[in-house]
């Protein structure tokens, strides 16, 4: 069960992804991204007030826009997601002890593939929806070009590396439904 992930996916093309230091961010975020036309962010546990962040971003926002959380690494990390009723979940990777929590979150999820090893061992769970990261390391355009003529079922949202000058070149491909990056919270 793929958890609708596509519906946010297709809803939201631009993704962009936070990294929050301060609580006063929430509110400078919102602002910036809601005045490009942009209603969703997907914030990470990357800093000690990432948690926070996400319920003040949720509580104050989380009725016209769509919060997601990224970095998830363990299934503390899923649980705590339900706790806090997350619009979305981003894994830059998939550990086997968080696929069944995942699986019976309830809430929409991508989980990350770099390889074509990854790719398959997500198809064979019955996901079609991945997170490719970091795509500038893994091949980039020409890494999806080739997935989509390998794994036709798969699609993807590229973070790691993505920019103002290529997520058009991104988007363009058949296999890609979104990308995600920084840059859009500084532009």
């Amino acid at each position: 069960m793929q958890n609708n992930i596509e519906a946010i996916l297709k809803k939201n093309p631009l993704i962009p992804v936070a990294t929050i230091d301060n609580l006063s961010q929430v509110d400078s975020f919102y602002s910036h991204l809601t005045s490009h036309g942009i209603h969703c962010i997907e914030i990470t546990l990357r800093t000690p007030v990432s948690w926070e962040a996400i319920r003040l971003f949720k509580e104050r926002y989380g009725k016209d826009f769509a919060v997601g959380v990224g970095t998830i690494v363990s299934p503390e990390d899923i649980e705590r997601c339900k706790e806090l009723n997350v619009d979305f979940m981003v894994s830059p990777g998939l550990g086997d002890a968080m696929i069944d929590v995942f699986n019976s979150s309830g809430i929409p999820f991508l989980p990350g593939v770099s390889t074509p090893s990854e790719v398959i061992q997500g198809l064979n769970r019955g996901w079609t929806f991945f997170k490719f990261f970091p795509a500038d390391l893994f091949g980039g355009i020409k890494a999806l070009k080739t997935y989509g003529a390998i794994f036709s079922q798969a699609k993807f949202c590229p973070t790691g590396g993505i920019n103002g000058e290529n997520a058009n070149d991104f988007l363009q491909l058949n296999n890609v439904l979104s990308v995600g990056g920084s840059w859009l919270l500084s532009d």
